[in-house]
């Protein structure tokens, strides 16, 4: 089975262009599967049923896998077994009977305008790596931008004059995204006054954001300075990065932007990705109507 893996990660690699950290999930997942048929004594992939596939998913569901997980792993196993028949290593593919882990729909936490105002207002601009996280939080919530986005901008990626910034999404697909005037102000600041200071010619190279060492900011630098101001900020929310990516989304739409122009700006495939915020925007509208209405 080790065989079939390797060839099949390597194929990937190769032509979705897919991410190392995409390709470590599928690899763990497969892995898993392959431990779980191991009970059974499988060792070729003929010989897997449909039986044991879903077997292995109500183990799954058995240990309390969440379901988004539960949806990751048939992805996966999906994506194998399609590399499988394609190959001539299978004369049926056992996943065609398998149906999808229903998804139980949750909604991500998004903060309110007023929140986003009092987490951006905590960083000491007068001190450089202050004044570096001020234009950090703005950038996130200007744009939307992914964390992986985010650390790898560089400054030839900066189109302020056009109000816009390039950015490489998933699979290294470009795409630009208007920036406003505040995030543009703040980042600017940042490059005259502090990046300045804190470069180291080799290490820096191009970067955006850097790190007091001078080199690129990495993603746990981004999530501790988004926990850190969120902590100053009192917020009682599970708050994360991508926490300012949701709201960036959710603000928009209830502004009364077009869903097809949101789903442009944050990157997705599929616009039933960007659908969720409407379903928040739901949410809100009925939180507004049971706060404000007499008989609510």
């Amino acid at each position: 089975m080790e065989i079939f893996l390797k060839e099949y990660l390597s194929l990937i690699r190769i032509e979705k262009n897919l991410s190392r950290n995409t390709i470590a999930a599928y690899k763990n997942d497969l892995t898993s599967f392959f431990r779980y048929l191991n009970n059974f004594g499988i060792s070729d992939p003929s010989d897997i049923s449909y039986q044991h596939l879903s077997s292995f998913f109500k183990a799954l569901n058995n240990i309390g896998i969440a379901s988004s997980s539960a949806a990751r792993y048939y992805s996966s196993v999906k994506g194998f077994f399609h590399y499988l028949i394609k190959n001539n290593y299978i004369n049926s593919n056992p996943v065609e009977k398998l149906s999808l882990p229903k998804l139980k729909k949750s909604l991500p936490t998004v903060l309110s305008v007023r929140e986003v105002d009092q987490i951006l207002s905590q960083p000491d601009i007068e001190n450089k790596l202050g004044l570096r996280d001020k234009a950090v939080l703005e950038l996130l919530y200007a744009c939307g931008t992914r964390v992986s986005e985010l650390i790898n901008l560089k400054i030839s990626d900066l189109y302020f004059s056009e109000e816009i910034i390039r950015v490489f999404g998933k699979g290294s697909k470009e795409r630009l995204i208007p920036v406003g005037s505040s995030a543009i102000n703040w980042v600017n600041k940042y490059l005259v006054e502090s990046r300045v200071l804190i470069q180291k010619k080799i290490k820096s190279e191009n970067y955006v954001f850097l790190n007091n060492r001078g080199s690129k900011l990495s993603r746990m630098g981004i999530w501790k300075i988004v926990n850190r101001y969120s902590a100053e900020a009192g917020m009682s929310k599970q708050i994360h990065p991508h926490t300012f990516r949701h709201s960036f989304a959710t603000h928009l739409l209830e502004g009364g932007a077009d869903l097809r122009a949101v789903q442009e700006m944050l990157g997705h495939v599929d616009i039933s990705t960007t659908q969720i915020y409407t379903h928040i925007d739901q949410e809100y509208i009925k939180q507004v109507h049971k706060d404000y209405h007499p008989r609510g």
